[in-house]
């Protein structure tokens, strides 16, 4: 089963194929700008893989990766050194094999400030690099956008049934209370702009999710995601059913 209103749906075997395929969407993404670009990033083993594909022979000599911005779609209200930490993911995976410029990382803050805290300070940060405060529909934010999806339907931090699925204003978020750990997470309106989004989604667990997806349940926060741009779902068998 397979959401309906997508642009692009592909099924491929298993999970490494995803992150294959995710890495060539990536790439091409990439290509087709040939200025500043900006890619907003998420946890999950599928995307982990995908990040040490792009940091390893032959694709890290393939990579820009003096014009590529790194943004995180969501983060744990951890130190940056924690397990739990999407950042110390990604830098174990990718950035510290990769020729990355310390300015082009924007992690989300998580130390010495609060939740609601640290959303603001990334909110000012997305702002700055977008050069103004509010998005225009003609302009896209990020360039690529990389999303997972939970088996409750949840994407980047937002959970069903919290409040910040309502958030319209805001930019980025604390999510405090839906798991056991606060969150900070990118907003529907910011995840929203950008020129391409895909999800990147593996295993049986996620199943059931993807069914609702296609039925359109609006209880599944994964199913509001409308970007400006396109939209593209990558499914394994075990997910796709």
């Amino acid at each position: 089963m397979i959401p309906a209103s997508s642009d692009v749906v592909e099924i491929l075997d298993d999970h490494a194929a995803v992150a294959r395929r995710g890495t060539d969407w990536l790439l091409a993404t990439i290509a087709a700008n040939p200025g500043r670009i900006a890619v907003a990033l998420s946890g999950g083993s599928t995307p982990k893989l995908l990040y040490q594909l792009l940091a390893a022979p032959p694709l890290r000599d393939a990579v820009p990766w003096s014009r590529i911005h790194w943004f995180w779609g969501d983060e744990r209200f951890v130190p940056q050194d924690d397990p739990k930490s999407n950042f110390r993911m990604v830098r174990e995976a990718m950035l510290a094999a990769a020729p990355v410029p310390p300015e082009n990382l924007h992690p989300v803050p998580t130390t010495g400030v609060s939740p609601d805290e640290a959303a603001g300070a990334y909110e000012r940060e997305l702002q700055a690099f977008y050069g103004a405060a509010t998005l225009d529909p003609s302009r896209p934010l990020f360039d690529a956008m990389l999303l997972g999806l939970g088996p409750d339907g949840h994407t980047a931090s937002l959970f069903p049934g919290t409040a910040v699925l309502a958030e319209r204003a805001r930019w980025a978020a604390a999510v405090v209370g839906a798991q056991p750990e606060p969150r900070i997470t990118l907003t529907f309106p910011v995840i929203d702009s950008s020129r391409a989004v895909a999800f990147l989604v593996s295993g049986a667990e996620k199943r059931q999710a993807l069914a609702g997806i296609r039925r359109g349940d609006p209880a599944l926060p994964a199913s509001r995601v409308r970007p400006v741009g396109t939209l593209t779902w990558l499914v394994d068998r075990a997910a796709a059913g």
